[in-house]
């Protein structure tokens, strides 16, 4: 096979497992996440933080507010459904049947550090776009964008196999 054709088959796989059920699921967990975060920024934005009138106060003060917010939101939905087979359960005779709160903290803690990158990029987007267009749909374009990052850093580490 030529430099061409092993491009375009490994082009083609990536594209078939980023279509696989995994990928669907995050992304439906995103699309929760995105309303999350709209609904949140929205909120902050037009009464949370209206106090705050100086030019960049209330977008960054909003705009971090939705982002925790939503990161939250999606870890608890990828890890009880779009994760949910590598997540460690206890056997099946254990009297107890959720895991420690310090693991759950843990694995919170791994999943921001994994989505560090997707949500500073969000963030930056988000900003930039904002001074040409409006910061809701500015908002959403940086979440599409991010997105994918953010898949591939949990896939590997957040919730990789064991």
């Amino acid at each position: 096979m030529n430099g061409r054709a092993i491009w375009r088959e490994r082009s083609l796989a990536l594209l078939r497992w980023l279509l696989s059920i995994r990928y669907i699921k995050f992304g439906m967990v995103g699309a929760s996440g995105t309303v999350v975060n709209i609904a949140v920024l929205y909120v902050g934005h037009e009464y949370l933080f209206q106090s705050l009138e100086g030019a960049q106060g209330k977008p960054y003060a909003s705009l971090a507010l939705a982002i925790a917010v939503a990161t939250v939101n999606n870890f608890t939905w990828n890890r009880l459904w779009t994760w949910a087979d590598r997540v460690t359960q206890p056997p099946k005779d254990a009297d107890i049947q959720a895991p420690p709160a310090s693991s759950l903290g843990a694995q919170l803690a791994k999943y921001a550090l994994a989505s560090w990158f997707g949500i500073g990029l969000q963030y930056v987007l988000t900003l930039w776009l904002a001074h040409s267009m409006h910061y809701m749909l500015a908002n959403v374009i940086a979440i599409v964008i991010a997105s994918v990052s953010n898949f591939f850093a949990n896939d590997r580490w957040t919730f990789r196999k064991h």
